[in-house]
C-alpha cells in the first residue's frame, strides 16, 4: 500500500536503536523522554549522533500531562508529588495508573495541589507500586492543571533538544491553539509539530479550532485517549473526529499489541519451568521464552484494516512494543506485510 508512514518509539541508548535508525520502512522515530531527566536527554542526543540515524527524529514534549515527580514513603497509603499543581473540586475521586490497569482513591490535595494523598491502600489501591515519572488520570470534569503549561524541567529539555538541531516535535495533551503558541515560544516558529490529542477536551477543541497548515498534524494518541475518553465505546467516534479535522492525521498506540502478549499455554509452561528450575538461569530462560514475538491476533489485523479504510495513512507504534528489538521487528514485518498485501 503506497503513501503509508510508520513511526516507532525508541531512545538512542536502546541496544537496538542503531538497527532501526536506518530502516527505510520507518518514516520517523519518536524520542519519548517521559522517564528521562534533563541531563539524560543530553546523553540520549549524544548517543543519537553516534548512531548517525537516517530516519528523522522527533522529540516528544510533555506539557499538560500530570506525572508523578516523587513518591513519599508511607506504609498505609500512596502519597505523591506531581510535576504540576492540580485542582479537583469534588473529592474523593478515583485516579487511574498504568494506562487504566490500576487505580487508587484520591482523598485530599495538599501543598497547593501538588501533593496527592490517597485513601488507605489496603482497601483502595493501588495494587502495584507507583514510580516517579508515571502518568496518572483523573477523569472527573473538575480536574484542572494549575500554573504554567511547561515545567522548568520540561523547558530545560526543550532547550537542550532545540540546541541539538532537532526541529520536529510531538506535543502531548494538546487542548487548544494556545497550547501550540506557548510551545512555539520555546521551540521556535520553524518547529514541525505532531499534536497529540489525548483527552475529551482535546478532541472537542481540535474539531472546533484546528486549521490545517504546513507543519501541523494531529495525532489520535489512543494510549492515553482510551483511558481519558470516559466511555470506551466512544473511542471510534473520537478517532474519526480527529481524522475529519486533519485528513493527514496520525493514529498511535494500541496497535499490534498481541505481538507481545504470550499465549496462555506458554504462560503455564513458563510457570511450570520456573517451579522446576527455581534458579536465576531458569527464570531467565522462562522469561526469554515468554518474550518471543507472537503472530498478531485477528482483532489486530481487523483494526488496522478499519483504520486504513477510514483514511489513516500515518501510524505510530507504542513505547512498550518498541522496548524489545525482536518484538518491534515482528510488529513491523506484520504491519508492512499487511499494508502491502492485505489492504487493496
Amino acid at each position: 500500500m503506497t503513501g503509508v508512514d510508520l513511526f516507532a518509539t525508541l531512545l538512542p541508548t536502546f541496544p537496538h536503536f542503531a538497527r532501526f535508525a536506518s530502516d527505510v520502512r520507518l518514516a520517523g522515530i519518536r524520542l519519548n523522554s517521559a522517564m528521562t531527566a534533563p541531563r539524560e536527554v543530553e546523553e540520549e542526543l549524544t548517543a543519537a549522533d553516534a548512531a548517525q540515524p537516517s530516519v528523522p527524529l522527533w522529540f516528544d514534549v510533555k506539557g499538560r500531562q500530570p506525572r508523578v515527580a516523587e513518591v513519599h514513603p508511607d506504609p498505609d497509603r500512596l502519597v505523591v508529588t506531581l510535576n504540576h499543581a492540580v485542582r479537583v473540586a469534588d473529592l474523593p475521586q478515583p485516579v487511574l495508573f498504568k494506562a487504566g490497569e490500576d487505580a487508587a482513591l484520591l482523598e485530599r490535595l495538599e501543598d497547593g495541589g501538588r501533593r496527592l494523598v490517597f485513601a488507605p491502600g489496603r482497601t483502595h489501591g493501588p495494587v502495584y507500586a507507583v514510580q516517579a515519572g508515571e502518568s496518572l488520570h483523573v477523569r472527573h470534569p473538575s480536574f484542572t492543571l494549575l500554573g504554567p503549561l511547561f515545567t522548568d524541567e520540561e523547558k530545560a529539555k526543550i532547550e537542550t533538544v532545540r540546541r541539538s538541531g532537532i526541529r520536529r516535535w510531538f506535543l502531548s495533551y494538546v487542548e487548544s491553539e494556545a497550547d501550540v503558541h506557548a510551545f512555539l515560544e520555546l521551540a521556535g516558529r520553524d518547529a514541525e509539530l505532531m499534536l497529540k490529542i489525548e483527552n475529551e477536551r482535546g478532541v472537542r477543541r481540535a474539531t472546533q479550532e484546528f486549521r490545517k497548515r504546513d507543519g501541523r498534524t494531529l495525532v489520535a494518541a489512543r494510549g492515553d485517549l482510551y483511558v481519558e475518553i470516559g466511555r470506551p465505546h466512544h473511542m471510534p467516534r473520537a478517532v474519526r473526529a480527529i481524522l475529519r479535522a486533519d485528513p493527514e492525521a496520525m493514529v498511535g498506540s494500541r496497535l499490534l499489541l498481541s505481538v507481545m502478549q504470550p499465549l496462555l499455554a506458554d504462560v503455564k509452561r513458563g510457570l511450570a519451568f520456573v517451579q522446576s528450575h527455581p534458579d536465576d538461569d531458569g527464570r531467565r530462560k522462562a522469561a526469554a521464552k515468554l518474550a518471543q514475538p507472537r503472530v498478531p491476533s485477528c482483532a489486530d489485523f481487523s483494526e488496522l484494516a478499519w483504520l486504513a479504510d477510514i483514511g489513516y495513512r500515518r501510524f505510530l507504534l507504542c513505547d512498550e512494543l518498541c522496548l524489545d528489538g525482536a518484538l518491534l521487528a515482528a510488529a513491523m514485518n506484520a504491519f508492512w506485510a499487511f499494508m502491502e498485501d492485505g489492504v487493496r
